[in-house]
């Protein structure tokens, strides 16, 4: 029997929490007080049986609103717009919605200024804090929902989705994985293999290079390699996203297998050195990823020479990448031995940086440090 609608989806956040079906059992058995056993999931990702009476308590154990459920059986486009709704702060939306329906009622941006716009928020979010461009973002994807019939939009409704579900906390595995996966959709309506790689592969490095919701970013990454072999920004990002995901796991030799590879995709495809946009891959900022992901691993000395080069290209207009180097030294003096030093480290580098330019990512650095053992 194949599997409905909400039965894929129970499946699909259970993966992403890294959860076992027993795990899901556990979970159940102690919010509702009922008593579950292994099968009675299996029933329901497979469609055998609809979960119905247990949604409040599967949105919970699943850390997701109980209307992303509730609406997995109803059509695509409901879907996502329930998913946008569910992530904007009830204070603003009024706003929000008189903001939507005004720019209904005139049609709304051309697909050329939506580009224009896509741009301008690449630009913007190298160096804006996450509550500003979360706050921008919202209302621009309340309009955007409105247009998604027109030709081009869904390209753009990925890309913004995307750049969106990164000023959430990757720690919150429910929510940015919920919108990592509502981009990756949107990006399949466009019909763009280039399109659909790139979303996965930027959702992969995000959660990779975070840290947090490994299995997802594993998921996403798998999904961009098997689109298209051709090397691109998508490609590149997937594989160096799975590399931070298997240093993590402590995989030190494939990690580093998928950095090398991750570099021979980059010597093809490269983003230009001026070019500064979350959109774009330049060599201080491959650099920067291999930083972190040689830290990690413990390989000091190639992690340093990766710090090096990319603080010689880094433009000075992007203050916080420099703080992100600064910080992987921190986290290297903390797994040599001196977690306190490293802790200091860190800490005085996120310090230095005005708190309005802070991203999440960053904070959750600040957590890896911390939380290191040598």
């Amino acid at each position: 029997m194949p599997p409905t609608p909400i039965g894929a989806l129970i499946k699909e956040l259970r993966a992403a929490l890294g959860m076992s079906q027993n795990g899901l059992v556990n979970r159940l058995e102690v919010i509702t007080g009922q008593k579950f056993r292994r099968a009675d999931i299996s029933r329901w990702e497979n469609g055998a049986r609809t979960p119905k009476k247990w949604l409040p308590a599967l949105a919970t154990a699943l850390q997701v609103p109980l209307t992303t459920l509730e609406m997995a059986d109803v059509d695509r486009r409901s879907f996502l717009t329930t998913a946008a709704a569910t992530a904007i702060a009830p204070g603003t939306a009024a706003d929000l919605l008189h903001h939507g329906f005004a720019s209904a009622l005139r049609r709304g941006p051309s697909v050329d200024a939506w580009q224009g716009r896509l741009i301008t928020y690449g630009r913007d979010y190298m160096s804006a804090g996450a509550d500003e461009i979360q706050r921008r973002l919202a209302g621009d994807l309340v309009v955007l929902q409105q247009q998604l019939e027109r030709p081009g939009m869904w390209d753009v409704a990925a890309k913004l989705a995307t750049l969106y579900a990164k000023t959430f906390p990757g720690s919150d595995g429910a929510r940015a994985g919920n919108w990592y996966r509502v981009a990756a959709t949107m990006a399949d309506r466009s019909d763009d293999v280039s399109a659909r790689v790139w979303t996965r592969g930027r959702a992969a490095i995000a959660l990779g290079y975070e840290g947090a919701s490994l299995a997802v970013a594993d998921q996403l990454a798998d999904q961009a390699l098997a689109l298209s072999p051709r090397p691109s920004l998508g490609r590149l990002n997937a594989l160096m996203g799975k590399a931070h995901a298997a240093a993590i796991r402590g995989d030190h030799r494939g990690a580093l297998v998928l950095m090398d590879d991750g570099w021979r995709v980059f010597e093809k495809v490269a983003s230009p050195a001026n070019e500064k946009s979350d959109y774009a891959v330049p060599e201080w900022r491959m650099n920067v990823f291999c930083s972190l992901l040689l830290a990690r691993l413990g390989e000091e000395r190639r992690a340093l020479e990766a710090q090096e080069q990319a603080g010689r290209l880094l433009p000075e207009s992007l203050p916080r990448f420099r703080t992100h180097l600064e910080m992987h030294k921190g986290l290297m003096l903390a797994q040599a031995g001196d977690r306190t030093g490293g802790i200091a480290y860190a800490r005085s580098a996120l310090d230095a940086l005005p708190p309005e330019k802070h991203s999440l990512t960053l904070r959750l650095l600040m957590a890896e440090v911390e939380a290191t053992t040598a």
